[in-house]
């Protein structure tokens, strides 16, 4: 393995360039331990060790870490640790660490933040969040199942009142409007409609 090129990084710490294997940031007294130097090649086996008992372990220890101090997604953390400079399959080791002890766990994820929103979010918009977290459907929707208890018809009629929906007569235009808005918050379309007391036309 060919050390190409080592590249000084903030915090005392090197970005190791490999010729013909993945990259690896380490500290300098570990460059100093396994000899490495610009141009020179290192065994197969050194390598090894380094990426898996050096780098590796300490991804798990960052995954860790990252836990402290906030809950996150299997795909967050992943990302996280991507950021930190963490080869691919390194991050994905690191995570599959912590979800062994369920340190990190998707469905409790999704469950918490439904708790949290769902006095404020339709289902529907829930359900978008938690995609875009990189949850999957079947753990949403199970989330959702054991968690969501909201009546959406209410909530729909709460946000007409505050909007002074019923205050006077809407026509057509002010209908679609809040039709629409409504939509985008994740409502469903008949459940729209029947607060709202209107036909099928809006759709």
């Amino acid at each position: 393995m060919l050390v190409q090129e080592i590249i000084k990084m903030p915090s005392k710490k090197f970005k190791i360039i490999f010729a013909e294997a993945e990259n690896l940031i380490l500290y300098s007294g570990e460059i100093r331990k396994y000899h490495l130097k610009e141009g020179e090649e290192i065994p197969e086996e050194v390598y090894r060790d380094i990426y898996y008992n050096v780098v590796g372990k300490r991804a798990k220890k960052r995954a860790l870490y990252l836990l402290e101090k906030m809950d996150r997604t299997e795909k967050s953390l992943k990302d996280k640790l991507l950021q930190n400079g963490y080869p691919d399959k390194l991050a994905e080791e690191a995570v599959a660490y912590v979800k062994s002890y369920h340190y990190v766990d998707d469905l409790r994820y999704a469950k918490n933040y439904i708790r949290c929103y769902q006095t404020k979010k339709s289902a529907g918009k829930l359900k978008m969040d938690l995609l875009m977290k990189g949850i999957e459907k079947d753990t949403i929707q199970k989330a959702l199942e054991e968690e969501f208890d909201r009546n959406e018809t209410e909530m729909i009629h709460n946000i007409l009142e505050k909007k002074g929906y019923f205050l006077k007569e809407p026509d057509l235009a002010e209908q679609r409007r809040m039709y629409q808005f409504l939509l985008r918050r994740g409502y469903r379309s008949a459940d729209i409609l029947q607060v709202m007391k209107c036909d099928d036309y809006l759709t």
